[in-house]
Order: structure tokens, then sequence, then C-alpha cells
């Protein structure tokens, strides 16, 4: 099974670099400046970052098979697993990626001529249109086997060592304990999550794992967060989304705050004593930063900051904003006027979210990611002291916020898997029990399928996360796969959630069922972070640099 993975490696290899190749060509050709280029080739350029993303996802699966074959793990249902996801992925890659539910990217689209792929395709042995019964065969035993494992915490060997499946196990039974049971009532009350409950994952070190233990953290690296925020998503999104504020904010601290920032600030994060908030966005910038029109005017020791944001998550709860604001009021420095600021506030609560002077703000009603509110802020002239200037350096905002965005988008990828795998377990614990025509729901061909593929696709999206944590872990620049993992989890756990609520039938579209919850969650994970779209943009143009 792996020479075959690898056969199909090398064919989807050659289609990724015959299509780069077509587009570097019209790209030199084209006399057009190159923002005009890229703006008129879009879906091209993101069709590109598609497929290959597909061949990275195909390549890190491959690179797993091979290693836990090495090490005589690869049982019948990895081998499975394979088959059925190297051969889904290479002729989706052929044959047409959906880029989204309407568009699709094809190997034509690039000005690929139709000869050059029938030579490619005649280069290996498929299961054809007439053997379908075959790979239909072979997805009902992995769903077999699948119930067979179904105890197992993950129904794979994921390659990790037995530190990272320590870890797995420790917040697997928490969430069976605290969260599975509980999500559903937080969501549909549209509560916070509970104070003891985020009081005991400080003491488990969720909030200080990335941080050094010389400031009072765990000391782990990216590969540990991920394996942490993919089992707390799998409880609840808002759960495994309570670290994300804080992995931001300690990063940025650890890599560009100065000593005295480092020492009073990193510690109370790690403890859970300061809940930060990203307080970036604003309404007419989304994904524009450049766009931020927020200012932060220097009078004496301080900056009064006044702007307009939106889309603060845990606006109310928390006591350390990290704003992004503009020092340098030239309209023509775009993102290199902006500043970072590390200012405290006072927790609000139900009765009034922002207690502070100069700080009013809104809760913005969502379908789903619940559990902490997002909120809409206005700052009129908010004081703050010149020692919350990160790093005490103007007009370096933006550098140094993107030195984070790598490590939030392999966080928002492991928050998308365990999304999706949330959807896998409601789906298998639904279509074993329900009965219809006399047999269980999960012995029907269009069911089995359904479950086969989101079992593939997540053991693929995970070994591509892994992947990008792994780079990230190595210190090597990982936007690419960073940009890769978000765009295709996030794309899997809606992917999972959407076919898990049809496996649910009527049922699922009734707020008592857990998936209708997870269907919503899972939408906000191809929109924030950067969305799809945005990925696709960063990974095409840098490959076509």
């Amino acid at each position: 099974m792996l020479e075959k993975c690898l056969d199909l490696l090398t064919l989807s290899e050659k289609i990724l670099n015959k299509a780069k190749t077509e587009l570097k060509m019209d790209k030199r050709s084209n006399s057009k400046r190159e923002k005009v280029w890229f703006d008129e080739n879009q879906f091209l350029v993101h069709g590109l970052a598609w497929v290959a993303t597909y061949v990275e996802a195909l390549k890190q699966l491959t690179n797993w098979g091979q290693n836990i074959s090495i090490q005589k793990k690869l049982s019948e249902f990895e081998s499975l697993t394979l088959e059925v996801a190297c051969e889904e992925y290479f002729w989706q890659i052929f044959h047409g990626i959906p880029m989204s539910q309407t568009e699709f990217i094809r190997p034509q689209d690039f000005g690929i001529e139709p000869i050059y792929i029938s030579s490619l395709l005649s280069q290996v042995s498929l299961t054809n249109s007439k053997d379908r019964n075959h790979i239909n065969q072979k997805k009902k035993r992995l769903v077999q086997l699948a119930l067979e494992k179904e105890n197992a915490v993950t129904f794979e060997e994921t390659g990790l060592n037995q530190e990272y499946q320590i870890i797995r196990d420790q917040f697997h039974r928490y969430n069976n304990e605290r969260i599975r049971d509980n999500a559903h009532i937080w969501h549909k009350e549209d509560a916070l999550i509970p104070s003891d409950i985020i009081k005991e994952l400080a003491q488990m070190g969720v909030f200080g794992l990335t941080v050094p233990e010389s400031f009072g953290g765990q000391g782990l690296n990216k590969l540990a967060m991920c394996v942490v925020s993919e089992e707390l998503s799998r409880g609840y999104i808002g759960i495994g989304s309570l670290g994300t504020r804080t992995e931001i904010a300690s990063e940025l601290i650890i890599n560009e705050g100065t000593e005295d920032q480092k020492k009073k600030l990193l510690p109370k994060i790690a403890s859970g004593e300061l809940i930060p908030a990203a307080v970036f966005t604003e309404p007419d910038s989304g994904s524009d930063l450049g766009s931020i029109t927020t200012t932060a005017k220097k009078t004496g020791d301080k900056y009064l900051v006044t702007g307009n944001k939106t889309w603060i998550t845990h606006a109310s709860r928390s006591d350390l904003m990290i704003i992004l604001a503009r020092t340098n009021p030239d309209p023509l420095l775009k993102n290199k006027g902006l500043s970072i600021f590390l200012s405290k506030k006072t927790r609000g609560d139900f009765r009034n979210f922002f207690p502070d002077e100069n700080i009013t703000g809104t809760e913005i009603k969502v379908l789903g990611y619940r559990g902490m509110k997002e909120f809409e802020m206005r700052l009129e002239n908010f004081s703050v002291h010149k020692s919350g200037l990160l790093g005490d350096k103007e007009d370096s905002g933006f550098s140094q916020l993107m030195k984070t965005f790598e490590s939030a988008r392999i966080q928002t990828a492991a928050r998308s898997i365990g999304v999706a795998q949330n959807a896998l377990d409601l789906a298998i614990s639904y279509a074993k029990n329900r009965n219809q025509f006399g047999q269980n729901l999960i012995d029907f061909q269009r069911i089995y399928n359904k479950i086969a593929l989101m079992i593939t696709e997540i053991i693929l999206g995970r070994q591509l996360l892994y992947f990008a944590a792994k780079n990230k872990d190595q210190g090597r620049r990982c936007d690419i796969e960073a940009g890769m993992a978000k765009l295709l989890c996030g794309r899997i756990a809606w992917s999972c959630a959407d076919n898990s609520l049809q496996i649910h039938g009527g049922n699922g579209y009734a707020l008592e069922y857990d998936i209708s919850r997870v269907l919503c969650d899972s939408r906000v994970l191809s929109i924030f972070e950067g969305t799809a779209e945005i990925q696709a943009q960063i990974i095409g143009r840098r490959l076509l640099k």
C-alpha cells in the first residue's frame, strides 16, 4: 500500500509542478503590475494553493505510514486509511478540488493539456469506475475496525511518542469528566464558561503550555499545544479556544517584550491570573490590518488610545488587552505605522461589561463559538502607560504580530481537528444505535462511506497539522505550512460536522442534539485567524515567488 501511495504522490506532485510552471510563465509574460496580475488571477492562485495543500497532506500522510511501518505499528486500520485517503485525494487533484461548495479547481484550469493528464493516469493502476465496490468494501471494513477501536482516544496510531499520548489521555479524561456533558448546556444558555473550569485549566497548565518554566510556564512545545487544543476542542470549542488568546499574548511578550514586561506579565498569564483579549480587528478593516484607524497619541508618560474594535473574544471578562493601534498617523505608512500595547483593564460581568472609564461595548450575538462571548468595543482616550508599549518600540506592531500568526493558525488547525473528531464521535454513536428499515444506519453504504471519509480526512489533517507544528518547534519559517494546516483542517471540521448532521437526519437539526452545536462551531474555523481565502492567497503568492 505504501508503494501505491508513493506512486500517487509522485503523480500529484507532477500536476502541482506543471500548474506552478504554467502560472509562472503567464505571470512573467504579462506586462501588468504584479498586484494587478494576482488580482485578475485570484481563482488560479488560490487553486494552486489548494493543490499544493493536498499534495503536502498526501506527503505527510505517506510519511506517517512509512514511520509507523518502520515501528511495526502499521495495522490493517492504518493501511486502509492510507489507501482510502490517498486514492480519494489523488482523484480530487486530477478531477477537481472543492475550494468551496461551488468552486472547483481542475488541472485544465491552469492550462494543463488533457493528453498530459492522461499520460500520468496511465502510469498507475487505480480503482476504476467499474470497480467501485472494491473501494466501498474497504471503507466498510475501515468503519468496522473503528467500531472495534471505539474506546481508543484516537482510532489511529498518531505517530507521536508516549509523552504526547500521556498529555492527550489526561485532557481526554478531563473532557469526559467535566466538559462533554456540560458543553451543550453552556451553548444553549449562551453562558460564559464557568470560572471554576478556567481555574481547573489553569491548574493543569493550559495557559502556560509554551511559556518558559523560568516565567512560571510548562515550557512545552507547539506540538504539545496542538494535542491539548485538539482534545479540549473535541469537548467544546469554547474550552479549546481559551488558550488561543494566552498563546498569542505569551508569544508576543516572549518574542518582543522587554524584560520587565516578561517578568510582570508572563507568570500571571501562565497561572490564569490574567486573562488576555486580542484587541486587533476593526469594523472596516477585517483581515486588512494595514487599514486600522484606531490611534494612540503619546502625551507625557502615557498614550491615549481612541478607536472602534470588533469581534473581540472574551473582551468583557479579560483583564489584559493586547491593543493594535496607529502611532504614526501618516496614511501612506499603512501597516508600518502600527504599534502594540499591553494594558490591564477591569473584568466585567453581566451587569456591566466594561466597568473602566473610556471603554464601552456591546455584545455580538453569534450562532456558535460561544462560552467567551464576542464584543464590539469603543476606546475613547483610553490611557495606557508608556511601559505598556510592547518591546518599547513604536511603529513595529504589524511585524511583531505577524510573528505570532504561524502559531495562531497552527492552534486553529488543532481546534479544527478537535471539532471534526467530536463530529465523528457523534456520527458513529448515532449511526450504530439508530435503526431504520430493519438495520442500523451504520450498515447503509452511504452512511459508512461518509464515516470512512471523515475518519481518513481527520487522520490526514492531523498529520499536516503536526508537520506544521514540528516545523515551528524547529525554528523554521512555516507560514506556508501553518496556512495549509488551517486551510485544510478548517474545511475538514465543517465537512465532518455537516456529514454528521446529515447522518442524524431531522434530529440533527434539533437544538437538543449536540451536533447542531458542533455544526455552528465548525463554520467559524474557516473564517477567523485569516479566512480560507486569505490563507490561499498567502500560500499561492509564496509558491509563485
